[in-house]
């Protein structure tokens, strides 16, 4: 056989696999997620064009919105530390989170972060009065952590980091950033972030409710409190300015969000 007889071999291509490959998630997904990110304070960041401080308290819902975070569960660590009765602690706990949601009814002010905080205060509130254990008013928070985990482990197990997929949607870039292999590693690097905060939350959460002690439950409940808002905000923070410098040239045209920091 003759040299042009021969069949022509394919040229070696580099072992480097194409982020693309994997199968995209379907543009209602994408936007569900987008309206997530938006609900987290990034769209809040996004669109604010104040100072930095003033714009990451306006992604966390303002003062009434931190108050509606932070006090429901501050009422149950004093009540509790000082009482250890379970039903007056949980009672006045559930009680600060109707009066937020009934001042928001009365201002005709959007009551979405208040009543979804009056929820989860409620749910937890039951499950601890039918057990009559203190810790027990922890135990849907750190249910919910995991699965925060779990889900954002997963979407990094997969290649389609959940951080990359609500900046993606949010600034209006979609799916694309997944053809820059350095933006797909820093959206890598940022959901890890995120994984972490949910994973510290239950290494340091998980042995305080098992201990079934009122020591235990009353560091909990502080612990809690810490590990929310004080994480919270600077990571998102941080997670906006890299996103920013990722999507330099992307705006945001979708309502502003409120927060959610559980």
């Amino acid at each position: 056989m003759t040299d042009e007889e021969r069949p022509e071999r394919p040229t070696p291509q580099p072992d480097d696999r194409d982020e693309t490959q994997a199968p995209a998630p379907s543009p209602g997904l994408g936007e569900s997620i987008a309206a997530a990110a938006r609900r987290s304070g990034l769209g809040q960041l996004a669109e604010d064009d104040s100072s930095t401080g003033a714009a990451l308290l306006g992604a966390l819902g303002g003062i009434r919105g931190l108050c509606e975070t932070i006090l429901p569960g501050l009422v149950f660590l004093v009540l509790f530390t000082f009482t250890q009765n379970v039903p007056l602690s949980i009672g006045c706990s559930v009680a600060v989170a109707i009066v937020f949601t009934v001042v928001r009814i009365v201002g005709k002010t959007p009551v979405t972060q208040a009543l979804a905080g009056l929820i989860g205060v409620g749910i937890s509130a039951i499950l601890a009065l039918i057990t009559g254990r203190g810790e027990d008013n922890f135990l849907l928070g750190i249910w919910t952590n995991a699965a925060y985990a779990a889900g954002i482990l997963i979407s990094m197990l997969v290649r389609w980091p959940i951080i990359g997929l609500a900046a993606g949607y949010l600034m209006g870039d979609g799916v694309a950033w997944r053809k820059d292999k350095r933006k797909f590693r820093v959206m890598q690097a940022l959901t890890f972030l995120w994984f972490l905060l949910f994973a510290a939350r239950l290494v340091v959460q998980v042995p305080l409710y098992l201990a079934h002690t009122d020591e235990a439950t009353s560091a909990l409940a502080l612990t809690k409190l810490l590990m929310g808002v004080p994480l919270y905000a600077p990571l998102l923070l941080v997670t906006w300015f890299v996103v920013k410098g990722q999507f330099p040239q992307k705006s945001v045209t979708n309502p502003r969000p409120t927060s959610s920091t559980k």
